[in-house]
């Protein structure tokens, strides 16, 4: 009896005078102060790392290109992860507690599926850009023009904002799972959780564009592998300035593809774990354990921040020029 009485009172509640609590993690004060030191790091990295690729490309103008529009877009979803997502998330993760609030708790769903998804579409559209250029560098600046670079970042935005906010801040996710919902959610907590209807069509509209993207890639490197055999053969003799220029474009498109196709593979290694899992908890009652959960969301958040590091060590200076 004695025991049991001390370790209730060892159990600290994220809000010790309401009923159904959440029970905070009991982290020393040496590991919490890892925990936030490294998480709030990602943070730091994914805001002011994004935000100066943004200003990059923004302030000089030989980066004016229909691509690096696109890359600046794409970085705007992850400076937006960094500030209105992370911060709140390192907070939940470190001390298991949700104290922003349960508005800003739908809020801040929405903003991470949205800018999820906008990451999606714009590496989906960065990818058909790049395979117009390799296969066809000559013509490509009359193709991809700045225009439908545009419309295709307020596709982007458009069709990830609304499909976010329709679903998360509507609560149309916990139709038909309620009493699930219900025996789930307790105070102090943030989870949204989706129905079998909304994750299967939340993991097609991640499946359809990665695998448009994977085969996209394929083909780009296909093309661009007959390039290089094509420029080495005929390496060694006499080609007028035309046929030059058309090798340099080349091989700065290939260089530029290689660059974006990293950055597909690092979202794609960090995505597939969560949206696996997610479909899984889906069906299954959710049965995944928080602190699994929180590793799987946090593979998410590094790809935010793991996205300027990329352009940083293989930005090459033909990236998008003409």
């Amino acid at each position: 009896m004695v025991n049991n009485f001390s370790q209730d009172e060892a159990v600290e509640l994220c809000y010790e005078h309401a009923n159904g609590s959440y029970i905070k993690t009991p982290y020393s004060p040496g590991p919490r102060v890892i925990l936030y030191a490294v998480l709030g790091l990602v943070a730091v990295l994914a805001a002011f790392g994004n935000l100066l690729v943004i200003v990059a490309i923004l302030h000089f103008k030989q980066l004016h290109t229909p691509t690096n529009f696109l890359i600046a877009s794409l970085a705007c979803a992850d400076v937006l992860v960094g500030v209105t997502v992370m911060p709140f998330s390192t907070v939940r993760s470190v001390e298991s507690c949700w104290y922003s609030g349960e508005s800003y708790c739908k809020l801040h769903t929405c903003f991470d599926a949205s800018f999820c998804f906008a990451s999606l579409f714009h590496l989906c559209c960065i990818s058909i850009d790049r395979y117009i250029a390799v296969t066809d560098p000559l013509t490509y600046p009359t193709k991809f023009t700045v225009s439908v670079s545009a419309i295709c970042i307020v596709l982007c935005w458009f069709f990830s904002v609304i499909y976010s906010f329709s679903i998360f801040y509507t609560g149309a996710n916990e139709e038909g799972i309620e009493e699930l919902v219900v025996a789930l959610t307790c105070v102090g907590g943030c989870e949204a959780p989706l129905n079998q209807n909304w994750v299967l069509l939340c993991f097609l509209l991640f499946f359809l564009p990665t695998v448009a993207m994977v085969f996209i890639y394929g083909k780009i490197f296909l093309v661009a592998k007959h390039q290089a055999r094509k420029i080495e053969s005929t390496g060694s003799q006499a080609q007028s300035s035309s046929e030059s220029y058309k090798e340099r474009v080349a091989r700065r498109e290939r260089r530029a593809a290689k660059t974006l196709g990293i950055a597909v593979a690092a979202f794609l290694i960090s995505w597939l774990p969560y949206i696996i899992d997610a479909v899984i908890d889906a069906y299954m009652n959710f049965i995944t354990p928080p602190y699994v959960y929180e590793i799987l969301v946090w593979c998410v958040y590094y790809n935010s921040a793991m996205n300027p590091l990329i352009y940083a060590f293989f930005f090459t200076p033909g990236l998008g020029k003409r």
